[in-house]
């Protein structure tokens, strides 16, 4: 086997990873496979044996191309939604492994709300909330610091999470889910806790509160109810930026923001932040009522 047949080969192996990733930065079909074409036109002009990681190179190149064509198409404001999506089309239906990313996330409203990011954002809310790509390899794609890659992640995903929420979760209905969750929480009532959270429920935490001690992630009902049993002593129910969450204040002054997302009746997501600029911007206001 030659080396471009061997590279040729390596390169199918990754190339629906590729596409599903270009798929959900760009949202539409025609552009993900232009992408993932450009990627192969790249690795088949670069020097192999110099790269020790082909998935995760394949994935910072085409990382990389959908970045610019992002870019390109916001130099295009004629250009809607529906103009660079024919998936979102009943008649031009993609494979299904597309088709169930599109259902997943890349639905008509997250798309219009993705519309409304920088490139930038967008790539970096994408590679690492949907592909856990560490912030250290998104950093060079967008030409910041990792701190800078996860802000800019942080505001896509509080962009995300201020979608309207399936019927059920309405702002009333989420107060009394987040004042469930906090009670639960200080009497370190852990199956009261399970109930209340998603089995897929993700805990996030910016870098400044990961440095009092915060783990940066943590996955799953279990282990997120572990990390709030017995704890929140000081969290006092809070509207946060219009929804119900909750608030550490310390001398009078927010130290930590407790942002929740709730869907079907459950938690699916808690965003612990503490970074200076998001607490002098953000709007919080008692939860009375």
């Amino acid at each position: 086997m030659s080396e471009h047949d061997w590279l040729a080969e390596r390169f199918e192996e990754n190339r629906e990873h590729l596409r599903v990733v270009a798929y959900r930065i760009l949202g539409s079909r025609v552009e993900a496979e232009d992408a993932v074409q450009e990627t192969w036109i790249r690795l088949s002009r670069s020097d192999a044996d110099a790269i020790d990681n082909l998935g995760g190179w394949l994935t910072t190149v085409v990382g990389r191309i959908c970045l610019d064509m992002l870019r390109t198409r916001r130099g295009r404001p004629e250009q809607t939604v529906g103009d660079h999506s024919p998936a979102l089309t009943d008649d031009d239906v993609p494979d299904p492994e597309l088709e169930a990313v599109q259902a997943d996330s890349v639905g008509l409203a997250l798309l219009v709300v993705l519309e409304t990011l920088t490139p930038a954002e967008r790539l970096s809310f994408v590679l690492h909330d949907m592909f856990a790509v560490p912030y250290d390899d998104i950093a060079p794609i967008v030409g910041k610091s990792p701190e800078a890659a996860r802000q800019l992640a942080s505001r896509a995903r509080r962009r995300v999470q201020g979608t309207p929420e399936p019927a059920g979760a309405d702002a009333s209905r989420q107060k009394e889910i987040v004042e469930a969750f906090l009670a639960a929480s200080r009497g370190g009532d852990f199956d009261a806790l399970l109930e209340l959270l998603d089995p897929e429920v993700v805990l996030r935490a910016d870098e400044t509160v990961v440095a009092r001690g915060a783990g940066a992630m943590v996955r799953g009902a279990a282990a997120v109810a572990e990390t709030f049993s017995g704890r929140a002593q000081a969290a006092v129910l809070t509207l946060v930026d219009g929804k119900a969450g909750a608030v550490w204040r310390l001398h009078g002054e927010p130290v930590v923001v407790f942002s929740f997302t709730v869907a079907d009746g459950r938690i699916t997501g808690i965003e612990l932040l503490g970074n200076p600029d998001y607490l002098r911007d953000v709007d919080l206001a008692p939860a009375n009522g």
